[in-house]
């Protein structure tokens, strides 16, 4: 069973950038397809970037396209997201999380999850 951990949130001011990490124990990951996620206070949560199992193929929500970065180190069991030119609408807790054995990109049903980081942009 996967656990994941995530890290480097954190409360900013609007054009700010924060790199969040989320670090997996249990097994690697190296065999699932990874995303964050993000809830926002009141809003559902939605999907903000997935990566491939090698990290070649990246997959990004419109809203954070051009500003968010997403990786993979598996030798580290670790993924990553870059956040640059935060804007307060960015506002939300992100949550990593880990698709089974799959190397499709998806957007929705990943199996399992992180407890998030908080990230707030102020403007």
């Amino acid at each position: 069973q996967v656990q994941l951990v995530e890290s480097g949130g954190g409360l900013v001011q609007a054009g700010d950038s924060l790199r969040l990490s989320c670090a997996a124990s249990g097994r690697t990951i190296s065999s699932d397809v990874m995303g964050w996620f993000r809830q926002a206070p009141g809003k559902e949560r939605e999907f903000v970037a997935g990566i491939s199992r090698s990290g070649i193929r990246t997959n990004y929500a419109d809203s954070v396209k051009g500003r968010f970065t997403i990786a993979r180190d598996n030798a580290k069991n670790t993924v990553y997201l870059q956040m640059n030119s935060l804007k307060p609408e960015d506002t939300a807790v992100y949550y990593c999380a880990g698709k089974l054995y799959s190397n499709l990109i998806s957007t929705k049903d990943y199996d399992y999850w992180g407890q998030g980081t908080q990230v707030t942009v102020s403007s």
